[in-house]
């Protein structure tokens, strides 16, 4: 049995159209209605066709619905659920993809004071954006954390889970506070280290006469690819996720200042022993299937 018959999608962009089209692919019965602010975005939906039905606004967009979910930046979660709370079916389930929870949680439940409110987070994505970029199977072998407040149904969580088993996906469930710091490290604090990165290379272009961007060697180019990311979204995620952010960044800061320190020193053994261990944390990741052990990244060679 399906968990769920009628899928609503608030935001079309790359997480957002790869749902669409991932339910199209895996539950081609289950009926997918999508809605985006942007115009231009709902007519590039319509003429991609991986929504049955493309609405004019929220609440026409979720009347019938049994599944909604948010694909919209994090910081205005609040204000696009209170746009369709009127029209929200009584038993339908509300759920999210943003990439920081108990701020999310706080907002919809703030919006929907009585919805039943399971929010998730499928991580997945690349540094594109919009709805052309989305493809069905984003979300393959890949985890969905699903980050259910204190107190709710069980079912609700279950079938939730399922939804996104169905599209491929591995489940793991987590409090939200918990995800916020588990991610602010896998995810959160590597995107501001490559902003940082790429933004102090730019302003060293005119010093170094255009050098920097000329002979950018694999490891910067990999950082540009993480800064390419979509900026609005990435702005929210810092604002509200801040608190597990700074307290990442300070260890991160103390951990820096010890390897400063190594060089500084020539501490050769020290220097060997933390590029071993994370060799090894490297290859975990690859053990487990979360990334592939290509050569040189998969780059192409003419």
């Amino acid at each position: 049995m399906l968990p769920f018959a009628r899928v609503t999608i608030i935001g079309l962009g790359l997480i957002g159209s790869s749902v669409a089209r991932a339910v199209q692919e895996s539950m081609p019965t289950v009926r997918v209605t999508g809605y985006d602010a942007d115009a231009s975005v709902r007519e590039t939906a319509d003429r991609l066709n991986f929504c049955d039905d493309v609405a004019d606004s929220a609440g026409a967009a979720v009347i019938d619905a049994d599944l909604v979910i948010l694909c919209v930046p994090v910081g205005i979660m609040g204000d696009v659920a209170a746009e369709f709370a009127a029209e929200l079916p009584a038993d339908a389930v509300v759920s999210d993809v943003g990439s920081c929870k108990a701020e999310i949680v706080r907002a919809l439940t703030q919006a929907l004071p009585n919805a039943t409110v399971i929010p998730a987070h499928p991580v997945a994505g690349t540094e594109r954006s919009g709805p052309e970029a989305g493809f069905a199977t984003l979300f393959r072998h890949r985890w969905c954390i699903v980050t259910p407040p204190e107190g709710a149904d069980p079912v609700a969580v279950e079938r939730v889970s399922e939804f996104w088993r169905r599209l491929g996906a591995q489940v793991e469930t987590m409090a939200p506070e918990h995800h916020d710091r588990v991610l602010a490290v896998t995810s959160h604090l590597p995107h501001l280290i490559a902003y940082t990165i790429v933004g102090t290379a730019g302003d060293l272009e005119e010093v170094t006469q255009s050098e920097v961007i000329k002979y950018s060697a694999g490891g910067f180019r990999d950082f540009t690819r993480i800064a390419a990311s979509d900026p609005t979204m990435w702005r929210d995620i810092f604002l509200n996720n801040r608190e597990a952010v700074l307290e990442m960044l300070q260890r991160f800061s103390e951990d820096l200042s010890h390897l400063q320190r190594a060089i500084r020193w020539g501490d050769g053994d020290a220097l060997f022993d933390l590029f071993t261990r994370t060799r090894a944390i490297r290859r975990s990741i690859v053990e487990q299937g979360q990334d592939d052990d290509v050569q040189d990244f998969g780059r192409t060679h003419g």
